[in-house]
């Protein structure tokens, strides 16, 4: 299994970035799939969730409406649009096949926003 994330880097507040994740070594398009983040000093914590399908799809309050979880099942590739970055918003993003006691991470990407 392998989950390879990018689209991170440094971005003023109120900039845009898109995170992608390729997924391989599994069944992409049968499987939910989550992005998690951990900032610097803190633990990791659940951003978005999004099912097999794209429909329904779950997000941690504090980016409702400024974030958007998709996926393209024919590509193997999850997506995290972030808008309206905030300095908060600064963390290592990781792309997850949660499957439970073992779940699979990818590497994680850098997102730092900055003035």
């Amino acid at each position: 299994v392998q989950l390879v994330e990018s689209g991170g880097g440094l971005v003023q507040p109120g900039g845009s970035l898109r995170l992608s994740c390729i997924a391989s070594g599994f069944s992409f398009k049968n499987w939910a799939m989550d992005w998690y983040r951990q900032a610097p000093g803190k633990g990791r914590e659940l951003v978005a969730t999004i099912s097999s399908t794209g429909r329904p799809t779950y997000y941690k309050d504090s980016v409702k409406d400024r974030f958007t979880i998709s996926r393209d099942n024919t590509k193997n590739t999850l997506y995290l649009q972030m808008d309206s970055l905030k300095v908060e918003d600064t963390a290592v993003y990781y792309c997850v096949w949660p499957i439970g006691s073992q779940n699979h991470w990818g590497q994680g990407t850098q997102v730092t926003v900055s003035p």
